[in-house]
C-alpha cells in the first residue's frame, strides 16, 4: 500500500495509510480542545500529502463550523455574546467557530450566509465581509465594484492625508501632512467603526456633479470650486524635519554648531547667516525659503595639518551648514536639542508650510476613482442646482461605466439621502443594499429619486440640456503634491565621471531623454535637436584625434605641442563626440583592449 506523506511546518515527519481519517481525527481533536486551535491541517489528494502547520505568522480567518446543513451558531450563543454571558474564546473552545489558515481553506467549503447551506459545506462565514482584508473593509460597497479598483483604493487609503498622530505637534516626523478639517464619512462600513478609522478620518464629504466642464476634467482630471477651497477643502499643512549632529573625527576632532565667521572655508556671507542665533541655530516663527541656512555647522579640515601662509601648521575650518531644500519654504515650527545614541550634540528643526490644493494635486475616492485637479473655477462660474446648491467638484462622466463602480454611484447617492437625514449610510461589504430606502428618503426631501436635478450654466445662466446626477461622495487629498513634483532645469550640476548632468529632482538633475524619445526624433527626422538633446546640451565635448593612428591625442599646454602618445605624429584634428564616449575608450584600454577612430573627412 502507498502511503501519504506527513508535513509538520514544512518538514517531512513521516508517513501514515490512512491520510483522510487522519485529517479527520486531528479536526476532532482540535475542536474538542484536547489539540491547540491554532494547529490547521490540510490533505492535498492531488498529491496524497498532509500538511499541519503550526507556525507563527499565518493569516488565519474565523468562519463558523457546519454539520449536516446546519450551523452549529445558534440564535442562544449570539445573545450570550452581546449580553456578555459567553466569550469569542469560550466559542472556539465549544467548538462552534475555528480559524482556518490558507491551506485548511483548500479542504473547506464555505457557505456565503445561512440561506445558502446544503448538507456538503463544512464551514459559514460569520459575516461575508470577513473575507476582505483590514484595508479593503474599510471601503464601502465593495462588492458592487470592479475588483481593480478595490485593490486601487485600498492601495491609496494609505496615501490619504488627515491626523496621523493625535500628538503630531510634538513629533519630529522626517515628512508628514496634516487635513485641516478632516470629516466622518457618510458612507461608513461597520469595520471602519469598529478599528476606528472614523475617530480619525482623512477625508472631506463633498457635493459631488458628474458632468464635463469645458474639457478641463477630461482624462480623469477634476474641476475644483475656488470658493470651497477657501471655506478649507483639501487644506493641509506639511512638515519636514531637517536635523544635524556634531560628530566626533578621529584625532580629537569634531564638528561645532555656530554662528561660522569669515575665515571659515566656504563661508556663505554674512546675510545667508541672518536667522542664526548666537548658537548657530536658527529660532521658531522664522519665515523661511529654499537655501536658507537654518543650523550653522563648521567641520574640521578633511585633511590634518594643512600648511598655512606663515609656513605654520593651522586648522581652517570649513563651512558645513544644513540649508532649506531648493524650491520649499515655509515657518520654523520646531526647534529640539538632544542628545543623538552616539552621545553627541543633536538639533533637529522641524519646518511647517501650509498647501491649498492646487492645479496638479491628486484627489481620490474610495472607489479608486483617481485624478489630478484639472481647473479651479470661481464660484460664480460653476454650475447650480435650482436651489442654489453649487457643486465642491466636478467629476467626468466617462470615468464610470467602463471602470465599474456602481459603488461610487450607490454612495453619491446614499451621502445625498444621509446629509439629508443627518445619519450616515451602512455601506459594508455584502450587506443588502437599502436603494429603495434611500430613494424613498430623497423624495421625503423633495429630491428626484434617481439623483439627477436641473442644473444652469454658471458662466450663460442658461438651464442645462441634461439633467445632472449631483450627490455626496467622500474624497480624500492623496499626498502626491505637485509642488513637491515639479521640476525643470536650464544649466545645474554635473556628475564628475561621465561630465552629463546628475540625477533626480533633489540634485537639481536634468530630465532624461531615453531611448523612445530619441526614437521619435529619428521618427520626425529631427537630427539637430537629436543633436542638441543627446550631445551639445548634455557631455559635449572636443578631443584631439591622431589622424595617422586613430587614438587620443594629447594637448600639451606647457610645451605649446599637440601630439599622438602613440605614434609621435603632429597630424591631430579636433573632434566632437560624447565624454561618455571617451571614457568608454579610456575604460577599453585598461582592458588592454586598443580602439581606433578612423577619420574621414577631415577638413
Amino acid at each position: 500500500m502507498v502511503e501519504s506523506s506527513i508535513y509538520l511546518n514544512g518538514k517531512l515527519i513521516g508517513f501514515h495509510s490512512k491520510p483522510k481519517g487522519l485529517v479527520e481525527n486531528i479536526r476532532t481533536k482540535r475542536r474538542s480542545g484536547e489539540m491547540p486551535a491554532e494547529l490547521n491541517v490540510a490533505y492535498y489528494e492531488d498529491l496524497d500529502e498532509v500538511y499541519i502547520n503550526t507556525d507563527a505568522g499565518r493569516a488565519r480567518r474565523p468562519v463558523v463550523i457546519v454539520e449536516n446543513g446546519k450551523p452549529k451558531l445558534t440564535p442562544k450563543h449570539i445573545s450570550d455574546l452581546k449580553s456578555g454571558k459567553m466569550s469569542w474564546d469560550e466559542l472556539i473552545q465549544q467548538g462552534v467557530v475555528e480559524f482556518l489558515d490558507a491551506e485548511e481553506e483548500e479542504n473547506a467549503f464555505i457557505a456565503i450566509d445561512e440561506q445558502s447551506l446544503t448538507p456538503e459545506h463544512t464551514h459559514m462565514e460569520a459575516h461575508p465581509s470577513l473575507i476582505l482584508g483590514v484595508v479593503t473593509s474599510v471601503s464601502p460597497f465593495p462588492n458592487h465594484n470592479s475588483a481593480p479598483r478595490i485593490t486601487m483604493a485600498s492601495a491609496m487609503l494609505k496615501q490619504a492625508l488627515g491626523v496621523y498622530q493625535s500628538n503630531f505637534n510634538v513629533r519630529m516626523d522626517t515628512q508628514s501632512h496634516i487635513m485641516h478639517y478632516t470629516q466622518k464619512p457618510i458612507s461608513v462600513t461597520n469595520h471602519a467603526k469598529i478599528i476606528g478609522v472614523t475617530r480619525r478620518p482623512a477625508g472631506q464629504n463633498l457635493v459631488v456633479a458628474i458632468m464635463p466642464y469645458y474639457g478641463y476634467n477630461m482624462e480623469d482630471a477634476i474641476i475644483l470650486n475656488k470658493a470651497s477651497i477657501e471655506r478649507g477643502v483639501g487644506q493641509t499643512t506639511f512638515f519636514r524635519t531637517y536635523s544635524a549632529e556634531e560628530r566626533r573625527y578621529p584625532g580629537g576632532q569634531k564638528d561645532r554648531f555656530e554662528y561660522p565667521n569669515a575665515e571659515i572655508q566656504g563661508f556663505r556671507g554674512e546675510d545667508a547667516y541672518k536667522f542664526l542665533g548666537e548658537d548657530g541655530i536658527i529660532v521658531p516663527e522664522v519665515v523661511v525659503k529654499g537655501g536658507d541656512v537654518i543650523i550653522g555647522k563648521t567641520s574640521p579640515p578633511r585633511f590634518l595639518e594643512e600648511v598655512g601662509e606663515l609656513s605654520m601648521i593651522e586648522e581652517k575650518r570649513r563651512e558645513n551648514s544644513v540649508t532649506l531644500r531648493r524650491g520649499e519654504h515655509g515657518t520654523i515650527d520646531r526647534v529640539m536639542l538632544t542628545e543623538a545614541t552616539t552621545g553627541n550634540k543633536l538639533v533637529k528643526v522641524k519646518v511647517r508650510s501650509q498647501s491649498v490644493p492646487e492645479v496638479g494635486d491628486k484627489f481620490a475616492t474610495r472607489h479608486g476613482q483617481k485624478g489630478v485637479v484639472g481647473m479651479i473655477v470661481p464660484q460664480h462660474d460653476m454650475p447650480f442646482t435650482a436651489d442654489g446648491v453649487v457643486p465642491d467638484i466636478i467629476m467626468n462622466p466617462h470615468a464610470v461605466p467602463s471602470r465599474m463602480t456602481v459603488g461610487h454611484v450607490l454612495e453619491i447617492i446614499g451621502g445625498k439621502a444621509a446629509s439629508m437625514t443627518g445619519g450616515d449610510v451602512n455601506a459594508t461589504a455584502f450587506e443588502p443594499v437599502t436603494y429603495e430606502h434611500m430613494k424613498e428618503v430623497l423624495k421625503e426631501y423633495g429630491f428626484r429619486p434617481s439623483g439627477k436635478e436641473v442644473m444652469y450654466n454658471g458662466v450663460t445662466g442658461e438651464r442645462m440640456e441634461a439633467e445632472i446626477f449631483i450627490g455626496v461622495t467622500y474624497y480624500q487629498k492623496l499626498k502626491h503634491l505637485v509642488a513637491n513634483k515639479i521640476h525643470a532645469r536650464s544649466r545645474g550640476p554635473v556628475q564628475i565621471l561621465t561630465r552629463q548632468p546628475t540625477e533626480g529632482r533633489a540634485r537639481e538633475g536634468g530630465l532624461r531623454f531615453g531611448e523612445m524619445e530619441r526614437d521619435t526624433l529619428i521618427g520626425h527626422g529631427a537630427s539637430m535637436l537629436l543633436l542638441e538633446r543627446l550631445l551639445k546640451e548634455s557631455d559635449a565635448v572636443v578631443e584631439l584625434v591622431c589622424g595617422k593612428c586613430g587614438t587620443i591625442a594629447v594637448d600639451d599646454q606647457i610645451r605649446k605641442k599637440q601630439y599622438c602618445p602613440v605614434c609621435e605624429s603632429t597630424d591631430v584634428w579636433p573632434v566632437e563626440m560624447s565624454y561618455a564616449f571617451k571614457l568608454l575608450l579610456n575604460e577599453m584600454k585598461a582592458l588592454n583592449i586598443e580602439p581606433k577612430i578612423v577619420l574621414e573627412d577631415k577638413a
